[in-house]
Order: C-alpha cells, then structure tokens, then sequence
C-alpha cells in the first residue's frame, strides 16, 4: 500500500516505511522530556518548595504542551502507551508502528527515570523516599496523601483510585485522539487541548495517586523507586497504572468507531435519498416528449421529409405523350360540355 486506504469502517495503514524510525524517535525524545520534568516537579519541588496539586497541575499540562509542540508534527506527539492503543483502534496509527510507539515511550520514561533518582542527593537525614514519594505513583499506603490520611486512620482505596485513573484517562486520551489527523499527525488544536486535559487529569488524580495518568510514566519511576524504602513498593500497584488507561483508551477508541460509523451511515442515506429526486425530477408526467436529439424524434422528421421529397418528385415530373393527349381530349370534352350548357341558358 502506498497510502490511507479504507476497508469498511477501518484504515489500513503502511505499518512501516522510511518515515518510522524518525517517528519512533521523536516518541522517545518527547516521552524522556515530558517525564522527566515531572520527575523532576515530583521530587525536587516536592521536597525544596513543596509543590501543591495547584502546581503539579499547571507543570503536567506545561509539559505534555510542550512535547507536543516539539514532536507533534513528526509522530502525532502521544508520548502516552494509552494514547498510542486509541490511536491504533482508531486507525490512525498502524498496528505494528503503534508497538515501536509504545516501546519508546516506556524507555524514553525509564531514562528519564534513571537520571533523575540516580542525581538525587541523598543523605540520613534527606533519603530518597522523602524525594520520591510525590514522584511514583500509588494508591492505600502508595498514596501521595497517605502520611496525613493515616493520622485520621483513613486511606484512598483501589477501587477510588480505578475510577479516579479511568475518569482522567478518558479526558486525557479523548482530547489527544481527537486532535490527531488521520495520517496521525497533530493539528493545531492538538497542543492546547493535550495541554488543558493533562492539567485536568493531574489535578483530579494527584491527591490520590500521584497523577498516573500515563503508563509508561509510571513504569518508568516505579522501577527505580522500588527498594528505596517507599511505605508501598511501586511496582506491586504499577498494574493499577496500566489497566486504567489502556481500559480508557478502548473505551474512547469504540465510541470514535461508534461515531463514525453512524456519521457514514447518514451520509450514505442522504446520498440515497438525494439520488431518488433527482430520478424523479425527470419524471414529471406520463406524456412522451422528444428532444431534437432523440432517435424517436430523428425517425420521425427523416419520414416527414421523405414524404415531402416524394411529392415534389411527382409535381416536377414531366408528362408522358399519352397523357399529353389523354388531357387533351379531356378539356375538349369540358369545353363542349361547357358550350352545351350556355346554349341551354339562353334558350
């Protein structure tokens, strides 16, 4: 194939050409850029300035913003494994391309990880829990909000953080997908709104689970904060992370496929049904008329001039000698008669 070409309802794609490693690239740089100013918002601002659900809002949807207007030309700017299976299910991004996406992202977030825990200063007194405790993502004992919560011998539980991550990733994907043309690519709302619905998610999701919101993400930080003497070890909780999202993504995705499905479906009625007036149009009465360009009225005017022709041969045919004296005994008889009958008149 050597472009979009439709089979149903679907978009069969390239899965790969020369243009994917570059795509797949710009994945990863834009996927280690983003998480790590969050990594770095969730440790450092956490612990120096103490940075509240206000500023972890603004600074989630600044970076997503960003990384988008940087890469979103060149490979729809995702960033998100999330984002990427809406755009897979949707067709806008081809299967096989979607995987390389997907890997990217999550080593793009893992060295952005890498970087940032292995720099942290750490010492008896500042350890790298109180560093990274804003910055991994958890629910009950995970939680960002755990240490004031167990004063009041409450905590968030599993099923409040699912819902809160579904809720989130459904704004989040929704606006990202949505803003992707169908060669995936970016349009120009894409940075604006993947900038205000990350902003969104953070803030509804940040007090309980430390603003998921993105797997890789996710992946990437509780990787390197496990063992650090974290109340909860990140990667037993990472499925939460998981699940959300990619279950909000097949939830946007189907209701993209919905949507377009009934837009084609009327369209295709609309076509039908413009079809028959105009068919009925040239069915105005039962009366036959012919156009000058009609066989009918072309058979009919040959007949007419054929008759026409055939009369004025006979007019302009000269006569016979017989006939010449036929008519000549003829208007004698008409003259004799017509003699006869004066004779009589005046008698």
């Amino acid at each position: 194939m050597t472009g979009n070409q439709y089979s149903g309802n679907l978009v069969e794609k390239p899965q790969l050409n020369s243009e994917t490693p570059i795509r797949v690239g710009a994945e990863f740089a834009g996927t280690f850029l983003v998480t790590f100013a969050l990594f770095v918002v969730g440790t450092l601002g956490q612990v120096l300035y103490g940075a509240n659900v206000f500023f972890v809002a603004v600074a989630t949807g600044l970076a997503y913003a960003a990384g988008s207007a940087l890469f979103g030309r060149v490979s729809g700017g995702h960033f998100n494994p999330a984002v990427t299976v809406a755009a897979v299910f949707t067709g806008k991004t081809a299967w096989l391309e979607g995987i390389f996406y997907v890997i990217a992202q999550v080593l793009g977030a893992v060295a952005s990880a890498a970087i940032v825990v292995n720099f942290l200063p750490v010492s008896k007194t500042v350890t790298s829990s109180m560093w990274l405790t804003s910055a991994v993502n958890g629910f009950e004992a995970g939680s960002v909000s755990n240490s004031m919560l167990s004063q009041a011998s409450i905590t968030f539980s599993v099923t409040m953080a699912i819902i809160l991550e579904i809720i989130a990733g459904l704004i989040v994907v929704g606006a990202a997908v949505s803003t992707l043309r169908q060669n995936g690519e970016a349009d120009k709302q894409h940075v604006l709104y993947s900038g205000i619905a990350y902003g969104i998610g953070a803030a509804i999701t940040f007090p309980v689970t430390g603003a998921g919101l993105n797997p890789a993400r996710s992946t990437g930080i509780a990787i390197f904060a496990q063992n650090k003497g974290l109340t909860q070890e990140p990667l037993q909780q990472l499925w939460v992370f998981w699940i959300c999202p990619i279950l909000a993504a097949a939830i946007v995705a189907l209701v993209i496929i919905i949507t377009n499905m009934i837009r084609a479906s009327y369209a295709s009625k609309l076509a039908a049904s413009d079809s028959q007036e105009e068919d009925l149009d040239f069915v105005e009465s039962d009366e036959v008329v012919y156009s000058s360009e009609s066989p009918e009225y072309s058979s009919e005017k040959d007949s007419e001039e054929a008759e026409k022709i055939v009369e004025q041969s006979d007019a302009e045919q000269p006569l016979t000698s017989q006939e010449q004296a036929d008519a000549e005994v003829s208007d004698e008889k008409s003259k004799s008669k017509s003699d006869s009958d004066k004779g009589i008149e005046s008698d």
